[in-house]
């Protein structure tokens, strides 16, 4: 079925537990990069093997490029008549994503949801990403992470599903979710089963919280009410603000962050009309930039400027530039909003 919310379980394969969060696409990931989360060690990209590589594929490319986190692709539907490998991983590759058959860094595996076949190759996949990349949590601290998601239960009150990172979340404990908080009177697994205690990287159903806090909210163990209360006031009183400062985004800001010496990139979401001008501007843009200052294309597309264009600048602090394209009215009000500077040429 289709994904309506964001999810995380957890399974056991070979002996090691692997997490999974599931999103219902690009929009939700790159909203809760927005908010600070730093939610996955890898992406796994799932791509149809009959539709191939579409408009969200690529805007989806760009925001798990954005996070600078290890993609694997998830190459499904191969048992559907009309699967062509060749010409997908072929638009994968003219995506930036070249298969490691093809003497590439981008590990493609074939799977069939549907058929199970080439599910332990994916799992394998993980397992061998894994390796190579620092995944770290020391379990006898503190509990800390990140709000997956949270409800009003009519019956239990405020559930919410909380991802551990770092040290050991235990019944009992109290908690603080931005602007929430609470002490954990109980904790499920997964399966709905009652659970005292949550190691990294476990997903575990919480209540005790007293208001809805956001997905992407990172939590954090206190040691009383007093100071639960105390943190979780200071963040509802400065929530918004914050946000807004912090998505300030043009060139002057960025500049002055490289003055400074906060940041070496910047970071540009370009449109155009057509598909003649695309290429050789993303190729003049590739070739800008000094030893002190890279310019770093996060996203090249045809078409008009969207409202996912600013959410993938608001995520990255990115610039959006346009040639002969104009921004819709839901990207020009969420850019106006979110200070993002939308930059219109016309070539």
């Amino acid at each position: 079925g289709i994904t309506q919310h964001i999810g995380a379980y957890q399974i056991d394969w070979e002996g090691l537990p692997i997490t999974f969060l599931d999103t219902p696409g690009h929009e939700a990931f790159t909203a809760m990069r927005a908010r600070g989360a730093q939610s996955t060690d890898i992406v796994v990209l799932v791509v149809a093997a009959d539709d191939g590589v579409m408009p969200q594929t690529k805007e989806a490319i760009a925001h798990a490029r954005a996070a600078g986190v290890p993609i694997i692709v998830a190459l499904n539907k191969i048992d559907v008549t009309g699967a062509n490998l060749d010409r997908v991983k072929q638009q994968l590759s003219d995506s930036g994503l070249t298969t490691d058959e093809w003497d590439g860094d981008t590990m493609v595996v074939p799977v069939s949801a549907k058929d199970n076949t080439g599910i332990d190759d994916l799992l394998q996949a993980i397992l061998l990403i894994s390796e190579d990349i620092a995944i770290n949590a020391n379990p006898n601290t503190k509990g800390s992470g990140m709000v997956i998601e949270s409800q009003i239960d009519k019956n239990r009150g405020v559930v919410t599903t909380l991802l551990v990172q770092n040290g050991t979340l235990r019944k009992g404990d109290i908690v603080v979710a931005g602007g929430a908080w609470g002490r954990m009177r109980a904790m499920f697994s997964q399966n709905g089963e009652p659970i005292d205690e949550a190691i990294p990287s476990y997903p575990v159903e919480v209540m005790g919280l007293d208001i809805v806090p956001r997905a992407g909210d990172m939590f954090k163990t206190v040691e009383n009410v007093r100071q639960a209360r105390s943190f979780a006031s200071e963040t509802r009183n400065s929530q918004q603000d914050i946000i807004q400062k912090s998505s300030m985004i043009d060139l002057g800001s960025i500049f002055a962050e490289f003055e400074s010496g906060k940041t070496q990139e910047l970071n540009l979401v370009v449109k155009v009309d057509v598909q003649g001008s695309l290429e050789p501007i993303v190729n003049s843009l590739e070739q800008l930039g000094t030893d002190g200052l890279k310019v770093r294309l996060l996203h090249a597309e045809l078409g008009n400027i969207n409202e996912n264009d600013v959410l993938l600048a608001i995520a990255s602090r990115a610039i959006v530039i346009g040639f002969n394209v104009n921004p819709d009215k839901s990207a020009h009000k969420l850019a106006r909003s979110k200070g993002v500077s939308i930059r219109e040429y016309q070539v």
